[in-house]
C-alpha cells in the first residue's frame, strides 16, 4: 500500500486591487470653471483693465455719452484692494493723457478728463487759452460752445490766475471746454485718486436715436 503523501496545496495570490481614479462630478468640474473664472475677473479688473461707461458730456467730441470703453489701470500702478498701498507704475500720467479718476469731492465718483499740467508746471488761462509754464497749449480736441468769456472775478472757466501744479499732483481739464467741471474749479488732482488710462472704445450707443454707433467701435482714445 503506498503511502499517501500530503501535497502541498498552492496557494492562491491574491492582488491588491487597483484604486482608480474618481472621476470629479460634472457639477464640481463646473463649480471649479466658474470659481476661476470669477477670480481672473477679479483679478484683471482690480490690476489690470477696467469697463467704464461715459455719462455725461464734459469730453465732446473725444468721448460721447454712451461710450462704452476699456481703462488701463495697469500702467499708472493700481491700487491694491482694501488698501492705501498702490503696485508699481509703468510710467506716470503725462500731458495730454485722457485719464479715469475718483472725483475728490466724492471717491465714489468716478470722473474723465484730459491732463493739461504735471507736478512741477504752471497753468494760466487767458480769455479760454490754456498756458502751461508761459506756453499757449495746442489743443485741436477741444471744443467751445460759449461765445461769452468770462472774467476771472465771475468765474476761472475762461480767465484763471496761474495755478502751481505740486509734485504728486496733476491738472485736468475736460475737451467740452465750456461744461467742465474739472481742476479749473476744484483744482489739482491727488495722483493718488488716479485710475487708470483711457484706451479704447469697445461699444457706443446713441440714446437719442437709440442705435449703435458702429463708426466709433474699437476706436483707439487719444
Amino acid at each position: 500500500m503506498k503511502d499517501d503523501k500530503m501535497q502541498p496545496t498552492k496557494t492562491a495570490r491574491i492582488r491588491p486591487a487597483v484604486e482608480r481614479p474618481r472621476r470629479k462630478s460634472v457639477a464640481r468640474e463646473y463649480a471649479e470653471a466658474i470659481i476661476i473664472a470669477i477670480l481672473l475677473t477679479l483679478f484683471v479688473r482690480a490690476f489690470v483693465i477696467q469697463a467704464f461707461r461715459i455719462p455725461t458730456g464734459s469730453m465732446m467730441d473725444t468721448l460721447l455719452v454712451g461710450d462704452f470703453l476699456f481703462v488701463n489701470k495697469f500702467i499708472y500702478g493700481p491700487r491694491v484692494p482694501f488698501t492705501d498701498t498702490h503696485l508699481p507704475a509703468v510710467r506716470q500720467p503725462k500731458q495730454g493723457d485722457i485719464i479715469v479718476f475718483k472725483y475728490p469731492a466724492d471717491p465714489k465718483r468716478d470722473f474723465i478728463k484730459r491732463c493739461v499740467a504735471v507736478g512741477g508746471q504752471t497753468v494760466e488761462i487767458r480769455d479760454k487759452v490754456v498756458y502751461v509754464d508761459g506756453v499757449a497749449l495746442d489743443e485741436p480736441y477741444v471744443i467751445r460752445s460759449d461765445p461769452r468769456i468770462f472774467p476771472k472775478e465771475v468765474s476761472p472757466r475762461d480767465n484763471m490766475d496761474p495755478v502751481y501744479v505740486p509734485q504728486g499732483y496733476i491738472f485736468m481739464m475736460g475737451d467740452n471746454r465750456d461744461n467742465s467741471h474739472d481742476s479749473r474749479f476744484w483744482g489739482p488732482l491727488d495722483l493718488r485718486l488716479v485710475k487708470g488710462k483711457a484706451m479704447i472704445l469697445y461699444w457706443s450707443w446713441d440714446g437719442e436715436r437709440h442705435l449703435p454707433r458702429l463708426n466709433r467701435l474699437f476706436h483707439v482714445i487719444h
